[in-house]
């Protein structure tokens, strides 16, 4: 399964959106104010810590999408025996700390794989089973949400799955 993804380089896009986040963030990553990135929780999302071990995730050889995967722990998490991963950032920074970040934790990296590029120009080798949206989706204007719901239709495979968490509230139960 490993050699269907292809790293990816970052795009020199044409998609207008893309091109004005560059624009704001000076052509860098979200670490433009280096160590500032409040949305890194530093470990994977509780919600996928819970449906990793729910056994609810679609296996025999089924590929999932983290579309935005910045640091790559959902990524991680997610991948598994009979599920290959691929983290998808348009930030070349994010993607690089993600390899990094998954090398140190002695991450299987036979399960998973990380690509730097726009996430509506992307072509992927296949389409995917589940598509996994953290916080994705909210990310863009509501007048891009359109674009974003035709991307999720494409790059799903017929009677794949698309969970989107659309914020991310903790709550504690004990």
């Amino acid at each position: 399964m490993a050699s269907t993804a292809v790293a990816g380089q970052v795009l020199n896009s044409s998609n207008p959106a893309v091109v004005r986040v560059r624009q704001l963030i000076g052509g860098r990553g979200p670490e433009y104010s280096p160590g500032v990135t409040p949305w890194d929780l530093g470990q994977p999302t509780p919600a996928v810590v819970e449906l990793a071990k729910s056994g609810t995730l679609p296996g025999d050889a089924a590929t999932i999408l983290v579309p935005g995967c910045g640091a790559g722990y959902d990524v991680v998490a997610l991948s598994g025996p009979g599920r290959f991963v691929v983290g998808l950032d348009l930030c070349e920074t994010a993607v690089a700390k993600a390899k990094q970040w998954s090398n140190a934790a002695a991450a299987d990296g036979s399960l998973f794989a990380f690509v730097a590029a726009d996430f509506f120009t992307w072509e992927p080798p296949e389409l995917f089973d589940l598509i996994f949206d953290c916080t994705f989706f909210c990310a863009f204007h509501p007048s891009m949400r359109p674009a974003w719901a035709k991307r999720m239709a494409e790059l799903l495979k017929p009677n794949g799955e698309l969970i989107t968490l659309m914020y991310l509230v903790i709550i504690s139960l004990t």
